[in-house]
Formats: C-alpha cells, structure tokens, sequence
C-alpha cells in the first residue's frame, strides 16, 4: 500500500514542497502557542482556570 502512495506521489511534479510548507505552519503554530503560554497574564489563566465550574 506505502509503495502505491509513494510511486503516485513521486510522479507529481512540484510535491517535495508540501512537506516543507506543512513543517512551516506546525512549527509557526507551536511556536505561537509556547510564546501565549509564556506571555499570558496570571489573572487570565486563573479565569480560564474557572470557567468549567462557572455556572
């Protein structure tokens, strides 16, 4: 089954691209989130922190 998937994406011109993109925007995201986690206001996480056992 790999090796159908692999002999079809291989004959695509232009393919070896996407890889890359989709590294790009998973690293940009995570990094994005590590830097929110970081920069967020203590106040903020203690009110997201109760919003479950808010009625």
């Amino acid at each position: 089954m790999l090796r159908f998937i692999k002999d079809n994406m291989a004959s695509i011109d232009g393919i070896e691209i996407y890889p890359i993109i989709s590294l790009l925007i998973f690293f940009s995201v995570f990094s994005a989130a590590i830097y929110w986690t970081v920069k967020v206001d203590k106040k903020k996480i203690n009110e997201l922190e109760q919003m479950p056992l808010d009625d």
